[in-house]
C-alpha cells in the first residue's frame, strides 16, 4: 500500500487542523494506519493508530483528548483531527500502514506533512 499525507500548515496555538492520509490499493481496509511525528532535533514518536474497521484506536498520552483518528475505507483515507493545538505539536507528521492489529510493524510509510503551531 502506498500512502500520501496532506493537510499540514501554519496555525496559531489553540487552533485546529485536519490531516489526511490517502492510500492506493484495493486492500486498504486490511491495514491498520498510524500517525507519527518528528519534531526538529527529536526522534520520531507515535501519535495515534486505528484498526482495520475503525473500531479500535490508540493515542499517545500527549494528544489524548485533543486529537481524533478516523478512517473512511470507501475513500481509502485516514484522518487525524487535531484540536487545541500547542506549539509543542509542531512537527512533520507521517502516516504508516501495518497489516497487524494491534500494530507491531509499520512497514509502509508516506511522505510527511509539516504542521507548525505558533504561540
Amino acid at each position: 500500500v502506498q500512502l500520501q499525507a496532506s493537510g499540514g500548515g501554519l496555525v496559531q496555538a489553540g487552533g485546529s487542523l485536519r490531516l489526511s492520509c490517502a492510500a492506493s490499493g484495493r486492500t486498504f481496509s486490511s491495514y491498520a494506519i498510524g500517525w507519527f511525528r518528528q519534531a526538529p532535533g527529536k526522534e520520531r514518536e507515535f501519535v495515534a493508530a486505528i484498526g482495520w474497521s475503525g473500531g479500535s484506536t490508540y493515542y499517545a498520552t500527549s494528544v489524548k483528548g485533543r486529537f481524533t483518528i478516523s478512517r473512511d475505507n470507501a475513500k481509502n483515507t485516514v484522518y487525524l483531527q487535531m484540536n487545541s493545538l500547542k506549539p509543542e505539536d509542531t512537527a512533520v507528521y507521517y502516516c504508516a500502514a501495518d497489516s497487524n492489529w494491534p500494530p507491531k510493524d509499520f512497514a509502509s510509510w508516506g511522505q510527511g506533512t509539516l504542521v507548525t503551531v505558533s504561540s
